[in-house]
């Protein structure tokens, strides 16, 4: 059985503060609301099977990240959440609607994933995330992992994805390994993850994997985020749950949108966290990118940089993007959290800038 790789105290010891990598600080000018009345955050594009987002005519890429109406207190759009579709091209994004339509997911909302295109582009098939249960009287904070299929259509000015269909739960969670999310508190930061499915074909066999984020069965710790990973072997149709590979039990709770890309003949796993989620009786690190580093998928993790930190938020906005997704260029898209910095929070829900990594084996940072 293969043995998480650990990300430890240990690691977040040796940040050294005074030569972090820090995000640019972002100002109103930098960022645009994608429509009107509408936040979104968690934001993936369409993808072909080597990670790479498709293009259409013209052109543009399709996109999709969680959306929900503006609240007051920003945390309760998790309560609302749903996958929107969005459109990337020269005049900037164009707002498409949800993703699925109203009544299809069998969830009360929807949370992260990610999608990937057949290599004719006549399909995309959805990993996705669904929060509670459908029709449920009061909000619960069960995950599921699903997959679902629709038809592109790019014939017109505005893509679309009809005919949804092949709506089939991806793996249920393994207890020997995965703690439930029926479990813990409902508070966010605290609550148990068994979300964030993201797609990965290994170039080395041809396996396909989806990585999420993950709660460690029977640790004694509130603070047990893992990184798991589910397998399909070529010309198999089910997928198969596999224990965790990375482990920050005791650590923190929450190794968010986990997702590999393949660089330079090394894979790299990415995740995002936040100061909050560390565990109170160690050492926290800020919220950022980070990350580890193998020749192979199932041994050899490394944190890069010695800590795992890629990059954080700039000192004078700890909290102001989240949620990083690494493209294989090397770009990196996040969305706008609280980016004044100030006493008052100041939900941007849109696209930040995007920034762009340099890897050099165990090393990482901002290109500048």
């Amino acid at each position: 059985m293969t043995v998480p790789a650990r990300w430890t105290g240990d690691h977040i010891e040796a940040i050294d503060a005074a030569s972090v990598l820090r995000a640019p600080l972002l100002s109103e000018e930098d960022f645009a609301p994608i429509a009107p009345d509408l936040g979104i955050w968690d934001a993936w594009p369409v993808q072909d099977e080597a990670g790479r987002p498709i293009t259409l005519a013209g052109g543009r890429q399709l996109w999709m990240a969680l959306g929900a109406p503006r609240f007051a207190d920003p945390d309760e759009r998790h309560g609302h959440a749903r996958i929107h579709l969005l459109l990337r091209g020269g005049a900037g994004w164009r707002h498409l609607g949800p993703v699925m339509p109203a009544g299809f997911s069998p969830g009360s909302r929807e949370w992260s994933g990610s999608a990937v295109a057949s290599a004719d582009l006549a399909t995309v098939t959805l990993y996705f995330t669904a929060a509670g249960r459908r029709g449920e009287s009061s909000l619960t904070f069960e995950q599921r992992l699903f997959s679902a299929t629709a038809t592109l259509d790019s014939s017109g000015e505005a893509p679309g994805l009809t005919g949804w269909r092949a709506l089939e739960e991806i793996v249920p969670i393994d207890p020997d390994h995965y703690m439930s999310t029926c479990d813990g508190p409902g508070e966010v930061g605290k609550i148990k993850a068994f979300r964030d499915p993201a797609f990965f074909r290994d170039p080395a066999g041809g396996d396909d994997f989806l990585l999420f984020a993950g709660s460690q069965a029977r640790s004694r710790s509130a603070y047990n985020g893992v990184v798991g990973i589910v397998r399909r072997r070529p010309g198999e149709q089910g997928w198969t749950l596999l224990p965790p590979i990375v482990s920050a039990d005791t650590l923190n709770n929450e190794l968010e949108r986990p997702h590999i890309i393949f660089h330079a003949g090394l894979y790299y796993l990415f995740w995002s966290t936040q100061r909050h989620v560390f565990a109170p009786s160690g050492p926290a690190g800020p919220t950022g990118l980070y990350a580890m580093v193998s020749p192979a998928l199932f041994e050899g993790w490394r944190p890069v940089n010695g800590s795992g930190l890629v990059f954080a938020n700039p000192e004078a906005a700890p909290a102001q993007a989240y949620s990083w997704f690494v493209l294989p260029d090397l770009s990196v898209t996040s969305f706008v959290d609280d980016w004044s910095g100030g006493d008052d929070r100041n939900f941007g829900g849109a696209f930040a800038p995007f920034v762009h990594l340099w890897l050099a084996g165990d090393k990482a940072g901002i290109a500048r």
